[in-house]
This record gives C-alpha cells, sequence and structure tokens, in this order.
C-alpha cells in the first residue's frame, strides 16, 4: 500500500514538470513556425469547384 503512494507522488511530479516545460516551451516561441508562411506564396493553390460548375451526372442505359 505504502508503494502506490510513492508512484502517485512520483507521476503527479513528473506531469507537473512536463506542464512546466510545455508553457515554457510555448513562452520561448518553440512551437512558432516561422518558414511555412514565408514559402506559402511559393505554392499556387487549385481553386475549388462548387457544384453549380460540375456537370450533372446522368444514367446511361445501355
Amino acid at each position: 500500500m505504502e508503494v502506490i503512494f510513492i508512484l502517485i507522488a512520483v507521476s503527479l511530479i513528473l506531469a507537473v514538470s512536463f506542464l512546466f516545460l510545455f508553457f515554457r516551451a510555448m513562452k520561448d516561441g518553440q512551437f512558432d513556425d516561422d518558414y511555412t508562411p514565408s514559402v506559402r506564396i511559393l505554392f499556387e493553390n487549385q481553386p475549388k469547384k462548387s457544384k453549380k460548375d460540375q456537370p450533372k451526372k446522368t444514367k446511361s442505359y445501355e
């Protein structure tokens, strides 16, 4: 029974430390994407066709 209290304490310490490290990385800008916006202009986006632009499907009875 004593082991479970030790395991709970250790897991709580680990969880709090990972949470602290995550917030520190967010504050330092670790997850900011500076590269993608600069190369986004190089890729051509194809406009999506709406349903009214597509030809109607007809059933063929052969």
